[in-house]
């Protein structure tokens, strides 16, 4: 009878809000008054800490702006009428404050309707370049910071498509801008062109495992138009508004000026273009031009990357990573691969990093071999610098101090990059005199800004290191017990001025200025309400809890508002898994309690406004230590997981376990998925934007390495859409038509909404129109959270529990 009746209630729910024509509905007050306030301003702030900028902007887009035009090519998004990313985030007002003032000037002078992006400082920082797009175009415009005044200073011809658009010359007067050429030809309406003949690719027989890349290149037709929209001039604009030829139409990619201003490095793309990869792997060509845009020679050409060695730590050939190194007036930097790029390949060294001066035409020095694959470097003078490598594989990073003057390293950090509790922290940097950011350097002290997570818990904290001697020592640690301040950056080390940002539960982040030499100089620059009042007296709490394998586990756990003393709740659990190499590092704790109450779009958190409890980022790892690959038993640990959860919050006596929710975006969804597949757990689900059939993905996937055809038994057993005759627990699929993510392609959705509504399951598929992997109309999300709030309240609140009582040790599907 109990089962006849959750049934019937079943079908009334479809009946009463599955019809196909239905619109875009809002969610609860509750939820409403959440989700729809004004958030603060975002902030940038001068290297000197004299002025602040604020930046506004609508929190979501509208689904009228997703819905103009949009071309997707070669993995760019692109509004080909106003010609920048159609997907842009925009910035609708401005105000700047001097930092040792009490008052917040508006900016005179904002065009109409603004929708500002690509903020860009002068070097002296007087001004900010930024780019205004309009229903016609785009046109750069400039802000004068002290005055709080902008000025326009092009007309709406700016082609920001692909690559950086604004560099400034160092003489704070001129610009170099990519505006649209003049030749462009006219886009080929691709729904209605007739196809002069058929799209064409081949295999020669070498091996290309490519991830499953979206929005590539497809037709001949859309080689034509990725080239009209990539194809751009150079000009220089003076900050008067002069605007001067510099160089003729190319598909230029980005700008590069050398630190002392002499020297420019344009790259460019070229044909052949792929089928197969996105436009970062098309051929492509590094130029050195002078001041005055006089060709001096080219300093790097790459080739078509289609084909790669097997494997995450793989990368093509040549030279990558070319840069100009930060302490010199004019030298590029790039690095090497000493092994084939291949990571099967026995090598003592796996890359290299070279050097060469002005006028580039002497014999490049070797700086530096890294064990592993070079990830990036840090300049402080002609003795100093600091170079990174990582090996995935071994989830290994090392940190090397070298000497560039003759190339003589040493290996001052060797760790596992995901145990946090060693992490030493990063480099402090500021400007120098080319206004470049290196390392800032007192005699031979170099400084470390670390998030500071230990078993304790988070306290972070700035080191002074000794380039001599290699020894640390605490110049500042964070005590605050009931608060979390973060150090966002020096602002001058000398004198011991820190950026830093301070909030807690019911405390909205702010911004201060810390003096370190004096932990009572403390000064408030921001004053930011709480635009989440409702949420001010939620009772929030870290619980710690173990997995039956002995595994420490933790998550958020927040109490329902109307919360009563003894009563039992509904639950959401809400996660996303995370892979591991070692249990040490699984088990580290990186929650603080202290961390504001912030329900953004995606949050569950909502719901503690209807009566649920709500367990966010709950621990999901996933580990698979020595020769284990995670993956080999995901779908054990996966269900263990979300077993030592329930039990937890269980114990505390605050749910009824037979009404608990599971959730999940993207790899949350597939999890979400698999747990209801392969566990009697949960009472429903809701996942969001995820991949279901890893066939569909068989050249590795999140973190799996190896192809299908090397284990198609992990494809297969991972695989939600494989085991979907196992699944009879309600589950709200919910994708973004558009999704960009590689993998997570809305057929995943789509197909495995067929299997389930083949099978007999209970499922509901909800398609976002416009919508890409995250969601940004405010239409779609306020429709997102009402669907997810009819679900839980269909199955889960109001359940109907099966006559059968679901017992902690009854939990494994086989």
């Amino acid at each position: 009878m109990r089962t006849f009746l959750q049934l019937f209630a079943f079908l009334i729910f479809l009946n009463s809000y599955a019809q196909q024509s239905l619109t875009y509905q809002q969610p609860s007050e509750e939820i409403l008054e959440l989700a729809d306030v004004d958030l603060a301003p975002g902030v940038q702030i001068d290297s000197k800490g004299e002025y602040m900028v604020l930046l506004s902007r609508n929190q979501y887009k509208s689904i009228a702006e997703l819905s103009e035009i949009e071309l997707r090519l070669a993995g760019l998004r692109i509004n080909p009428v106003t010609n920048i990313g159609s997907r842009t985030n925009y910035y609708t007002n401005l105000k700047v404050k001097k930092i040792k003032d009490i008052d917040v000037k508006q900016v005179s002078g904002l065009p109409e309707n603004a929708r500002l992006s690509g903020f860009s400082w002068s070097p002296d920082e007087s001004m900010i370049a930024c780019l205004n797009t309009t229903t016609k175009g785009v046109e750069v415009w400039v802000l004068h910071v002290a005055e709080a005044k902008v000025t326009k200073l092009t007309t709406a011809s700016i082609n920001a498509n692909m690559g950086s658009t604004i560099n400034w010359f160092k003489d704070n007067k001129n610009l170099l801008v990519k505006m649209l050429p003049s030749d462009r030809k006219s886009l080929i309406d691709t729904a209605i062109a007739v196809p002069t003949g058929p799209t064409i690719s081949v295999s020669d027989g070498e091996k290309a495992q490519n991830r499953t890349y979206q929005d590539l290149l497809r037709t001949p037709n859309d080689v034509f138009n990725f080239e009209q929209l990539a194809r751009s001039e150079i000009k220089k604009v003076s900050v008067t508004g002069n605007i001067e030829d510099f160089l003729g139409a190319d598909m230029y990619r980005d700008i590069s000026f050398s630190p002392d201003g002499n020297y420019i490095m344009v790259t460019k793309a070229k044909r052949p273009f792929s089928y197969l990869v996105t436009y970062t792997r098309f051929p492509s060509e590094s130029i050195m031009y002078d001041a005055l845009g006089n060709k001096i020679k080219t300093v790097n050409e790459v080739a078509l990357d289609e084909v790669r060695p097997k494997g995450f730590m793989s990368t093509r050939m040549g030279k990558r990573n070319m840069t100009w190194r930060g302490d010199k007036p004019a030298t590029l930097v790039w690095s090497e691969a000493l092994d084939k790029g291949d990571p099967e390949v026995e090598a003592d060294y796996r890359d290299a990093l070279y050097e060469i001066t002005a006028p580039f035409n002497g014999q490049a020095k070797l700086l530096l071999k890294t064990k592993q694959r070079f990830t990036g470097v840090e300049w402080g003078d002609d003795n100093t610098a600091v170079a990174y490598d990582y090996w995935w594989n071994t989830r290994n990073t090392k940190t090397y101090l070298f000497d560039p003057s003759n190339a003589t390293s040493k290996i001052i950090s060797d760790r596992n990059y995901q145990d946090v509790y060693s992490d030493p922290g990063n480099f402090v940097n500021s400007k120098n005199e080319y206004g470049q950011s290196t390392l800032t350097m007192n005699d031979d002290k170099l400084y470390l800004m670390g998030d500071g997570y230990s078993k304790e818990g988070q306290f972070p904290f700035i080191d002074a290191y000794s380039v001599k001697s290699g020894n640390t020592e605490r110049l500042y640690q964070s005590e605050y017990t009931d608060k979390l301040e973060s150090l966002n950056a020096a602002i001058d080390m000398k004198k011991g001025d820190i950026l830093v940002r301070i909030e807690s539960q019911k405390e909205y982040p702010n911004y201060y200025i810390r003096n370190i030499n004096n932990k009572n100089d403390l000064k408030a620059i921001t004053a930011f309400e709480n635009p989440f009042k409702s949420l001010e007296n939620v009772d929030k709490r870290i619980i710690n809890y173990k997995r039956d394998d002995g595994l420490d586990l933790e998550g958020t756990l927040y109490l329902p508002l109307n919360y009563k003393q003894g009563e039992k709740y509904p639950m959401i659990l809400w996660a996303y898994p995370r892979e591991f190499k070692d249990k040490a590092s699984a088990s580290q704790s990186t929650a603080n309690l202290n961390e504001f109450v912030y329900p953004y779009w995606g949050s569950p958190i909502y719901w503690v406004t209807k009566g649920y409890v709500v367990l966010d980022d709950a621990a999901f790892p996933i580990v698979g230590e020595g020769s284990k690959e995670p993956n080999d038993s995901f779908r054990t640990q996966l269900v263990a997981n979300g077993k030592a959860a329930i039990d937890a919050v269980d114990n505390l006596g605050y749910i009824d376990r037979n009404k608990v929710a599971v959730g999940g975006h993207s790899y949350g969804a597939f999890m979400t998925a698999n747990l209801l597949s392969h566990s009697n757990l949960f009472a429903a689900g809701i996942a969001r934007s995820g991949a279901y059939n890893r066939t569909l993905t068989p050249f590795g996937f999140q973190s799996e390495e190896r192809s299908y055809w090397e284990a198609p038994e992990i494809y297969d057993n991972m695989s939600p859409f494989m085991h979907a005759d196992k699944m009879k627990t309600p589950l709200l699929l919910i994708h973004g038509v558009a999704d960009n993510n590689s993998g997570t392609y809305p057929l995943q959705s789509e197909r495995y909404f067929n299997a389930l509504k083949g099978l007999g399951a209970p499922v509901r598929l909800v398609m976002l129109p416009k919508e890409s992997h995250g969601y940004r109309a405010k239409e779609s999300i306020m429709h997102m959270l009402w669907e997810q709030d009819q679900w839980l309240d269909t199955h889960v609140k109001n359940r109907v529990e099966k006559e059968e009582v679901i017992e902690n040790t009854e939990t494994i599907k086989d």
